[in-house]
């Protein structure tokens, strides 16, 4: 029984991960087509003649989609992250109360492990006041949804 208790956690613990995982990918996917829009800006507006040009004509929206070999590894990522989820559910519906028990401690310790985010945050000086402005007032009533 400890050996099954202590696989359906780890069980949990790589479902996080899968998901973690395809997150990742996805913001990898993203810096990759950012970069390569960036390229492309620059090289399109070295070929205008002034910058005045360049601004005039506002901001460019470029459309992005995967790749087929992208698209792929994100869909078998996600087919894998719903097998390990309904897989879980299946052995929470077996109603022993130490299995469980061992899924709630695996998405703990998985959510732990593998969920640790960062986050990047620039700050600017005229953001900062701003953002002091904007403190001071509250326009919406319920201080919500904003």
């Amino acid at each position: 029984m400890a050996a099954t208790c202590i696989g359906v956690a780890f069980l949990v613990v790589l479902l996080e991960f899968t998901r973690r995982l395809g997150k990742e990918y996805d913001l990898l996917i993203r810096r990759q087509w950012a970069a390569r829009a960036l390229q492309l800006s620059r090289i399109n507006s070295s070929r205008t003649s002034t910058e005045d040009a360049a601004a005039a004509a506002g901001p460019i929206t470029i459309k992005f989609r995967a790749t087929p070999l992208q698209q792929l590894i994100r869909a078998l990522l996600h087919a894998t992250t719903f097998a390990a989820a309904y897989i879980v559910m299946l052995l929470a519906m077996y109603f022993n109360g130490f299995i469980i028990l061992s899924i709630i401690l695996g998405a703990g310790l998985g959510k732990l492990i593998c969920d640790w985010e960062t986050l990047q945050i620039t700050l600017d000086q005229a953001d900062i006041a701003k953002e002091d402005r904007a403190a001071t007032t509250c326009e919406d009533p319920t201080v919500c949804c904003g």
